[in-house]
């Protein structure tokens, strides 16, 4: 994270949450970004709604559009009923199409995070920015994730565990007490993902390397860092300076360099009006 701070924002310290566990998994670090992304776009006024909220929103559209179609193949439909039904599915199609793009976006983003968290299991930096454009953001969000004993994962289940449930709340709770969400512009933004990754990490369709990435140093981040309760002595040391890559998969590799890598599907949010959400 220091190539961020080089930009004279050392002063602003990140805020530590400490889990008991004595190392994150690829599970536990998807579903908490994945759960702060969906904050970001709720306390920012980028959907109407939670996500968890949106998304069943999204099923039950679906759901009902199609028995709206069964109905109205039914000849023994009365012409009254018939025209009710038919304003309804074409209410309902308006909703999906509305919702469809965001969820389709979302779901794309979670994809490719998944898939470099697999990648890299010892992930230790992302940033999430809402704005026109990386490099002239309004709102950043800087994670990073101390790792301590660092395992070998074979596939992984990305369904959200208790810990991984506990670590999100921490994190939500924090943003809120830190005042994340209370300045917010009144219309749909953007919002970018960013990754730290070794330099030799190949996901063209999903992450584009961003080497000497910098946003605007006016913007002052909120920051949180994710420790293990236990971690290695090693990870005492300031280890987001290092270019040695701790990734059990690519300690080998020719090149180690951290570099940042943006992921392509960017999140533009709805037109809505949200109120504060309450955790």
């Amino acid at each position: 994270m220091d190539a961020i701070e080089g930009e004279g924002r050392s002063e602003v310290e990140y805020t530590e949450i400490e889990t008991m566990a004595d190392s994150f998994d690829s599970s536990v670090i998807f579903n908490v970004v994945s759960d702060v992304v969906g904050f970001i776009l709720y306390m920012h006024q980028q959907i109407p709604s939670i996500w968890q909220d949106i998304a069943l929103e999204f099923d039950t559209l679906h759901t009902e559009y199609k028995e709206l179609e069964t109905v109205l193949t039914q000849s023994e439909v009365k012409a009254s009923s018939r025209r009710k039904h038919a304003g309804r599915l074409r209410e309902v199609k308006h909703g999906i199409k509305k919702l469809e793009k965001l969820i389709n976006t979302v779901s794309s983003l979670r994809a490719a995070l998944q898939l470099m968290v697999t990648e890299i299991p010892d992930i230790q930096g992302v940033i999430l920015i809402l704005g026109a454009s990386p490099i002239r953001p309004q709102h950043v969000y800087e994670m990073c994730f101390s790792h301590g004993r660092v395992v070998s994962q074979g596939g992984c289940d990305f369904t959200k565990s208790r810990a991984a449930e506990g670590l999100s709340r921490k994190a939500i709770r924090t943003l809120i007490s830190k005042g994340a969400g209370s300045a917010s512009y009144a219309g749909p933004i953007k919002l970018f993902l960013l990754v730290k990754a070794p330099s030799s990490i190949n996901l063209p369709l999903h992450f584009l390397p961003k080497r000497d990435f910098r946003y605007n140093k006016k913007v002052v981040p909120f920051r949180l860092r994710f420790k293990c309760k236990s971690r290695n002595q090693e990870m005492d040391a300031p280890h987001h300076d290092s270019q040695t890559v701790r990734s059990i998969n690519l300690t080998n590799s020719v090149s180690n360099e951290l570099i940042w890598f943006q992921c392509r599907h960017v999140v533009k949010g709805l037109a809505s009006k949200a109120t504060s959400i309450e955790e």
